[in-house]
């Protein structure tokens, strides 16, 4: 069972800009076979940093908003932040290790 957070335009504020917590955005979508495949991963780090790093996701044929927001470009992007600020970016899959590294890094 996944802890992410489904992130829309309307919770974006509570979620991750007010939240006391770093948050990891996963931008993805279903159609994307890179993305399916980094879900368990994140899903699986989500359950690992509970309390201390959050993931939220971004379903980004359903979030236009959010997508453009981002700047996204290509998919999967996985955006660590803290509050507004951006601390790192993931384009593509490469691995749980980069994944790792970053949740290591906010954490």
């Amino acid at each position: 069972m996944s802890n992410a957070i489904e992130l829309t335009a309307d919770n974006f504020e509570d979620e991750v800009a007010n939240s006391d917590i770093p948050v990891v955005v996963d931008l993805w979508a279903p159609w994307c076979g890179p993305c399916r495949a980094i879900g368990p991963i994140l899903d699986k780090l989500a359950e690992e940093y509970d309390g201390k790093v959050k993931v939220a996701k971004v379903n980004v044929d359903d979030e236009p908003e959010l997508a453009q927001a981002f700047n996204v470009q290509s998919i999967p992007m996985v955006v660590a932040m803290r509050g507004r600020d951006v601390e790192s970016v993931e384009v593509g899959f490469r691995g749980e290790a980069p994944l790792r590294a970053m949740f290591d890094a906010l954490s």
